[in-house]
């Protein structure tokens, strides 16, 4: 049996044919990939508008630039995600406070979001980052009305969960990044994810405003549109009118997208069989605890994660017969950089308590039947 990693991108020869396409075109970057990309996501996701960057964590910081995040802004996020979620934030400044999970969904409880907030006066918090942790959507119908009731925005950390749903109160099913009601939403496109570029990002809202915000500050903050502009000496003119950064995504990037997101659904239906296939064997089994899996119908599955007590010794079981289990994630509370702000162990201890039991197992679309049998069986004869 070969290495069988926890995630793995699948590259076809119609994503290769794509991207040689475009390197024999006249644009590597700027060009019109780009363009297609965004129009082509915002579609899947059901959001008016998408903004190509350069990755999840730069979709992350122009979000909360162009929600006036600075000095003295007080956000919300959960401690189970990865670091970017958090670190956005203080990219600009701003406080960043921890909200405990749920221990059934491993997402942002929401009685607890609520506790926060009432815990604070009247005004102290900006906004709030909910994450579709492992690719299970979170409800944001909830999350917006306590959003709404305390004046709050909310960017959608949709990183695990492109084609993953919530179903609402009236019986729709709400896409991951859709942002009906999130102000903003993003996604990630490293290697591992659902769609694979190498690097990149996405970033998709229905505020026009935003929207415009978002394409500036991608760009260095450099705009040539003459409304803009305080004078305009020719068609080669441009005024830097903010301070942005270079988040661009280049066209060779947007063409694999592009090619990627074709593939979507396919790879989507593929790692839900492989998650039932997962839930199916260990569901009668009282040593793994796995995600709720009642509320699975709109899951994503970026990752299938189980909790058992002697993780560790299992970590290396998998290990050493060549299955590269993984941890996600470590609480960012507990990281020396958000522990020296103050943050410390035992400070939200549901998600501490998590930590010491997840594992993610393999899951991607490329993960046969052979490896994933093998995978339960080995699990399996280390549980006995």
């Amino acid at each position: 049996m070969n290495n069988i990693p926890y995630g793995k991108q699948t590259i076809t020869e119609e994503d290769i044919e794509a991207v040689v396409k475009t390197l024999r075109s006249d644009f590597l970057t700027q060009g019109p990939q780009v363009a297609e990309f965004e129009k082509a996501f915002a579609e899947y996701t059901g959001a008016k508008y998408a903004v190509a960057v350069s990755n999840g964590t730069a979709a992350l910081h122009l979000c909360a630039m162009a929600l006036n995040v600075k000095p003295g802004t007080n956000v919300i996020t959960t401690p189970i995600t990865f670091a970017a979620s958090a670190n956005c934030i203080k990219y600009c400044g701003g406080n960043i406070f921890f909200c405990d999970i749920n221990p059934e969904t491993f997402l942002m409880d929401t009685e607890k979001l609520k506790e926060l907030i009432s815990s604070k006066p009247k005004g102290f918090f900006s906004g709030i980052i909910p994450v579709d942790f492992a690719g299970l959507v979170v409800n944001l119908e909830e999350i917006k009305k306590i959003a709404t009731a305390n004046n709050l925005w909310i960017i959608e950390d949709a990183c695990h969960a492109p084609g993953g749903f919530f179903t609402d109160k009236t019986g729709i099913k709400q896409q991951a990044g859709n942002s009906n009601f999130a102000d903003l939403a993003i996604f990630s496109f490293h290697p591992v994810k659902h769609i694979a570029t190498g690097e990149g990002g996405m970033i998709t809202t229905n505020d026009k405003t935003l929207f415009d915000k978002l394409c500036l500050y991608r760009t260095h903050g450099i705009t040539k549109n003459a409304e803009l502009m305080t004078q305009n000496d020719g068609g080669w003119y441009y005024q830097m009118i903010e301070l942005g950064y270079n988040y661009r995504m280049p066209d060779m990037l947007c063409a694999l997208g592009i090619s990627q997101l074709k593939r979507a659904d396919e790879g989507l239906k593929r790692r839900r069989e492989i998650a039932s296939k997962y839930n199916e064997a260990f569901k009668n089994n009282p040593q793994i605890k796995i995600q709720n899996s009642d509320i699975q119908s709109g899951h994503a599955f970026h990752l299938y994660i189980i909790r058992i007590k002697n993780r560790l010794e299992l970590y290396d079981h998998l290990k050493a017969n060549k299955i590269f289990a993984q941890v996600h994630y470590i609480p960012v509370h507990t990281m020396p950089y958000y522990q020296n702000l103050g943050f410390k162990k035992g400070d939200f201890p549901v998600a501490e308590a998590y930590y010491e039991e997840c594992l993610s197992l393999p899951l991607f679309p490329g993960l046969t039947n052979e490896e994933q049998k093998y995978v339960i069986e080995t699990i399996q004869q280390f549980v006995k």
